[in-house]
């Protein structure tokens, strides 16, 4: 399926059949090379958390696993994000922005191929953080992220959601290279994008942000 342009839907985050976060967001484009989304400045979003509301990077991983859970709604207090998310890939990038919403950075997110759903009043897209990422800076040197996090949480295979450390460092290392050679989307498309003045954020979640994951 399609999504057209101007569409408000939501990119969720899903962990073992829960949401992690959800983050509504207008769909760009939507062609070929992949799925183009803007998530404006103080959007709505949500995520989950424990019943004292504190959020899995808050601590020990052991911890986050033996706890239990509830989604809470705030606002996406970092700046204007674009994320594209190419088809069939198992990555997406991110264009930060810097307080004047000028292009600041890249960030590829690690994460399995997104499933698209669409319940005809509402529609977005499904996937499965993989908790380690990539920072790509404007003159193409990089840096891996959120690495001790990730080797921390493999220590829980029972628990953790991602199966396969070699290949999502493989994928990582496929689109380091792509960013070396400044090869698209690393090549300095959509830098410059401006969205929109209507796309502003919306007043509060839509009806059914947390609907069953189709994963």
């Amino acid at each position: 399926m399609r999504f057209e342009p101007g569409r408000l839907i939501v990119h969720r985050n899903v962990r073992r059949g829960r949401i992690g976060w959800v983050r509504p967001a207008r769909v760009v484009s939507d062609d070929d090379r992949g799925l183009l989304l803007w998530i404006a400045r103080d959007t709505p979003v949500a995520n989950e958390v424990t019943a004292a509301g504190l959020g899995m990077r808050a601590m020990p991983f052991a911890d986050w696993i033996a706890a239990s859970y509830r989604l809470a709604v705030g606002r996406w207090n970092g700046p204007p994000l674009l994320k594209f998310l190419p088809t069939g890939a198992a990555h997406s990038v991110w264009w930060f922005r810097d307080a004047r919403d000028r292009f600041a950075t890249w960030y590829v997110n690690l994460e399995e191929p997104g499933v698209r759903w669409d319940d005809g009043t509402l529609a977005g897209v499904d996937v499965v953080d993989q908790d380690l990422d990539v920072l790509v800076r404007p003159d193409r040197s990089w840096e891996w992220k959120d690495e001790e996090e990730f080797v921390e949480r493999l220590a829980y295979p029972d628990d953790y959601w991602v199966a396969d450390e070699n290949a999502v460092r493989a994928e990582g290392k496929r689109v380091i290279a792509l960013a070396e050679a400044g090869e698209f989307p690393f090549d300095g498309t959509w830098c410059d994008f401006t969205p929109p003045p209507h796309w502003t954020a919306p007043e509060a979640l839509p009806a059914g942000w947390d609907r069953p994951p189709v994963r």
